[in-house]
């Protein structure tokens, strides 16, 4: 066994701090930390909150008993940047400007590494962060939308959808960066995207309209339809974009974006609840066919994870549809910490070097 490292790691969300502290790839200790409403509503900005987010989690570390100067590296969860590839990124300056000024827009991720940088600073450690959700690797081909005005753009679940196919990589003793593999994540938003030798080359805008609906997303409409209803004078612009993000796919047929509470309503003997259900599952295996396609039928697995993923009755729908095209893997839910804590460690046992941004 080769040295052992421990790795502070940080995910922050909207109203709450996820931490954890690994030994390698081991948690040894975990905890959310929520913040309230008012607690946040004194903070103008986003950035303004990254001093009262850290002193929590060194609050938290101190009661605890775990001290700085054991660890050997701070993770944090990657924020909107400019566009990058896949990766494990050192917290540098550049990066640190464009997390505060948000270049793509305000989100508690761009205080992953902010914060990662503020305690690293302590103890005089590197803070890294990984695949944050602006990992771009599309190829140009991918780009063109049928409109030069519209460009297709990379939004994806590139830490988790990472995360799985390499470890699913290492589970067939091969390396990521030499396989093919698609990889649909089924949350609240759905993204699949089709991996090729290590880079996400095509996937759907899983934020805004692309792809299989989705527990709270429409996904891909009939645009001509679409456009009728924009002019039809019944909705705003707001309330459109709310149909398509928010109140769109499976709550908007069944007034649940609870997958599981579907689950149910079909045990109940609900047909529409299972036709709406069955139509998500089919908009995702459609959605790993276009994958083949894009890696013209050269599919080393297809892996389905995400919480949706759970749902056996739903994976085994998707399944029978896409299996002709290669084996099935599931891998359920999305552990965003154990991912970071990944990527800090292939760097510090110089599996792979940091990227600089």
């Amino acid at each position: 066994m080769g040295e052992k490292y421990r790795l502070l790691v940080i995910n922050p969300g909207s109203t709450s701090t996820k931490i954890a502290v690994f030994d390698d790839e081991k948690a040894i200790f975990e905890e959310t930390l929520r913040h309230s409403t008012e607690e946040l509503s004194k903070y103008d900005k986003v950035y303004d909150q990254y001093k009262f987010r850290k002193d929590i989690i060194l609050e938290i570390l101190n009661k605890n008993n775990i001290e700085l100067k054991s660890l050997d590296a701070i993770v944090g969860r990657g924020g909107l940047l400019k566009p990058i590839e896949g990766g494990t990124y050192a917290v540098n300056e550049k990066m640190l400007k464009d997390l505060k000024i948000g270049v793509q827009g305000e989100h508690a991720s761009n205080l992953g590494g902010i914060i990662a940088n503020e305690i690293a600073k302590i103890i005089d450690k590197p803070a890294y962060i990984v695949d944050p959700v602006v990992v771009d690797e599309m190829e140009d081909i991918a780009r063109i939308s049928g409109m030069p005005e519209i460009e297709r753009r990379s939004i994806v679940h590139a830490l988790n959808q990472k995360a799985v196919a390499r470890r699913h990589s290492k589970s067939k003793n091969k390396d990521y960066e030499d396989i093919n593999l698609i990889v649909a994540h089924l949350g609240g938003g759905i993204s699949v995207g089709a991996h090729r030798k290590g880079k996400i080359v095509d996937v759907n805008n899983a934020l805004d309209g692309e792809g299989p609906f989705s527990p709270e997303r429409s996904g891909g409409l009939p645009v001509g339809d679409l456009v009728k209803l924009c002019y039809s004078g019944k909705y705003s612009e707001d309330e459109m974009k709310k149909k398509i993000k928010g109140n769109g796919g499976l709550v908007s047929y069944l007034n649940t974006n609870d997958a599981r509470e579907v689950g149910e309503m079909i045990k109940k003997g609900d047909k529409e609840a299972e036709l709406v259900y069955n139509a998500m599952a089919y908009q995702i295996a459609k959605e790993i066919g276009s994958c083949a396609a894009v890696l013209k039928g050269e599919v080393d697995g297809i892996i389905l994870t995400g919480g949706i993923a759970y749902d056996k009755e739903f994976t085994k729908w998707i399944e029978e549809r896409v299996k002709f095209i290669s084996d099935v893997y599931i891998y359920p839910g999305e552990d965003e910490l154990m991912a970071l804590a990944e990527g800090g460690l292939r760097v510090l046992r110089g599996e792979e070097k940091a990227k600089e941004y």
